[in-house]
């Protein structure tokens, strides 16, 4: 199994794009900062097929240090959240 990293994402788009590298890493970018600025302010951003991100309240709960194994408080939060589309689902289930 192979991770794909920006760089080689980047090609693949500027190729199946026909379109610059230097272009295709822009809009990567952009898309990227939207959507973080986005849920960091509380939208959630929906791409039908693909999936839904958004920020999500993590409760205030107890753990234990792990040299010690004394509990410790962790603190509530807010942490990113991705719901995967329908289309994205199948896809990845898909029989070879």
């Amino acid at each position: 199994m192979n991770a794909l990293n920006k760089a080689e994402l980047v090609d693949i788009v500027s190729k199946d794009a026909g379109t610059t590298k230097k272009d295709a890493e822009q809009v990567i970018n952009k898309m990227m900062e939207t959507i973080i600025k986005s849920v960091a302010t509380g939208d959630k951003v929906t791409l039908v097929g693909f999936g839904t991100f958004e920020a999500r309240n993590r409760k205030a709960r107890t753990g234990r240090n792990p040299k010690t194994n004394e509990p410790l408080s962790i603190p509530a939060k807010r942490v990113p959240g991705f719901k995967v589309g329908k289309e994205f689902s199948e896809a990845v289930n898909k029989r070879k």
